[in-house]
């Protein structure tokens, strides 16, 4: 059996700095109060050794983890299926480990998840929170409000009891949609229909008054309600078709539902964009580029999304950390622009 190997001590590195140990403390600990060439040598003492410093006391005297947890409201299965969640989390997690924090990722099956979740953010595991796919009636917010953490949310959320309004960043849905829309018309489509996400998200909500925006009080019949899925794209068109046999062009509420419209189209021998344009939203690469045919679709910067939203959490919470005033640490929510990519779907 090979013996384990003692670990370097906060000891050992003031012994080899020539320092204190409450000299060497401070300088891994990110404290002032030390000279640079004292501050220097404890460095090049922690290097030799490969001191590697104890996160729970190290927390005692930061009084932080150097954690960010990242709640998903969705269950497992759809997070992994879809690559928006994978663009987001690989934003998300370059900013975190620029700054040398932990992702502590959470996901929801159910409602019962959502306790489960507001305990462990309660319990002071992590810094802060970052939630994303929030859907309308979900309670996470108001129980993470509750737990008293930190917290920026991907996308608008729904805030409608009257408390200010919390951090998020987003993108101009609604804007977008009405860019892809407007393409349409002016490709002389007649029959635009939209096939919706899942009505429970600011998202989706915001794509549809989008479209509305440029189609008015268009036929009912040519708006049908998905899930933001390959499945329901299927399920939607099929739909589409049987109401509307002359639907001449649809737009999407994202790229994977689009996928699915193409599908049926291809099934019911209808050609694109020859006989139905189709458009998406959010330019997942390589989704929108091996579409057949590629996929004019609303381009949003979903990575940067999450860049974004792991920045505004750590200003904060540095903010926090020097004790600034409000007005000091302020930091504000954030819309980023969308932009139609034209290719040969529409």
């Amino acid at each position: 059996m090979t013996e384990a190997v003692s670990r370097p001590t906060l000891e050992a590195v003031a012994a080899r700095a020539g320092v204190s140990r409450a000299t060497v403390s401070r300088v891994v600990n990110g404290g002032d109060g030390v000279r640079e060439p004292l501050a220097e040598r404890v460095r090049q003492a922690v290097e030799e050794l490969g001191y590697v410093p104890n996160q729970a006391a190290r927390s005692l005297v930061t009084k932080r983890h150097d954690a960010v947890a990242v709640v998903i409201a969705e269950p497992e299965a759809r997070v992994f299926a879809d690559p928006f969640f994978a663009l987001q989390l690989r934003g998300i997690s370059k900013e975190l480990t620029a700054h040398d924090n932990q992702l502590v990722l959470l996901l929801t099956e159910g409602r019962a998840d959502h306790a489960r979740v507001a305990r462990y953010l309660a319990g002071g595991h992590v810094d802060g929170a970052l939630v994303f796919s929030l859907h309308l009636d979900d309670p996470l917010p108001g129980l993470i409000r509750n737990a008293g953490v930190p917290t920026v949310f991907g996308g608008r959320p729904d805030w409608s009891d009257g408390t200010p309004g919390p951090l998020y960043v987003d993108s101009d849905n609604r804007g977008g949609a009405r860019e892809a829309v407007r393409h349409l018309v002016d490709l002389g489509r007649t029959r635009i229909a939209h096939i919706t996400g899942a009505l429970d998200q600011t998202s989706a909500v915001d794509r549809l008054d989008g479209y509305r925006d440029v189609m008015g009080e268009a036929d009912p019949r040519l708006v049908v309600e998905s899930d933001f899925t390959p499945g329901g794209g299927e399920r939607a068109m099929r739909e589409l078709l049987d109401r509307c046999p002359d639907v001449d062009a649809v737009f999407a509420a994202n790229d994977l539902t689009a996928l699915g419209a193409l599908r049926v189209l291809r099934e019911r021998g209808r050609r694109v964009p020859e006989d139905v344009a189709v458009i998406g939203f959010d330019d997942v690469l390589p989704v929108a580029e091996e579409a057949d045919p590629p996929l004019t679709t609303v381009r949003q910067d979903i990575e940067e999304m999450g860049r974004l939203m792991a920045r505004l959490l750590l200003r904060g919470l540095a903010g926090r950390a020097r004790g600034a005033a409000p007005a000091d640490a302020a930091v504000s929510s954030v819309v980023l622009p969308t932009t139609l990519i034209r290719r040969a779907s529409a």
